[in-house]
């Protein structure tokens, strides 16, 4: 091996090493981004480490409407209005799909942006199923009842009534919907049978 090559190769190693270690000092993985020793008394910072979960909305039950405030990625935020219209398991062929993990479930929901300023609701990998006896799972699929689709950025007053096909573990329990940040914004109550 040349000397230069031997040297890189070595500079490359230690480099590698260092980072290995430099990794592992920090929860983060950026030592830059690590609380000072002031800063570690506990605060409002602290909240947005929360589990998802933490908090749990209300149980919203069929004909139901309720509001929650949305906020986007950079802190934005405005008043959606969810109703909830129905709540039905169906069979995979009632929907044209291959057999489910659990049983498939379709809430009609109407979603409405109340507020002043552009909000999402985006079901897609936020929502989760749980009952008294089953921690919460993801449920939601992208299977679509050729209904509106309310996954969506909605302007200031506009709203879409739509369903949403969820693959519960089981009937029963409830559906909690997540917002973009993780907040758990709205729970719907499904039935039992």
């Amino acid at each position: 091996m040349r000397p230069y090559s031997r040297s890189a190769a070595l500079f490359i190693a230690a480099l590698t090493a260092t980072g290995a270690v430099a990794g592992c000092s920090s929860a983060s993985g950026d030592a830059s981004k690590k609380p000072s020793a002031s800063s570690t008394a506990a605060g409002p910072e602290k909240s947005a480490d929360a589990p998802k979960g933490a908090t749990e909305p209300p149980a919203l039950s069929i004909g139901k409407t309720r509001t929650y405030t949305a906020r986007d990625n950079s802190g934005n935020a405005t008043t959606m209005s969810v109703t909830f219209h129905a709540a039905k398991y169906v069979t995979p062929s009632e929907i044209g799909e291959a057999k489910p993990k659990g049983s498939y479930a379709i809430i009609t929901v109407e979603v409405t942006n109340t507020g002043h300023q552009d909000g999402t609701f985006t079901p897609y990998r936020n929502m989760k199923w749980k009952d008294k006896a089953t921690t919460e799972q993801e449920v939601s699929t992208l299977i679509s009842t050729g209904t509106q689709d309310v996954g969506t950025t909605y302007h200031p007053g506009q709203g879409v009534t739509g369903d949403i096909v969820l693959d519960v573990p089981q009937k029963g329990g409830s559906v909690t919907y997540y917002d973009t940040r993780g907040t758990a914004s709205l729970r719907f109550e499904m039935p039992s049978r």
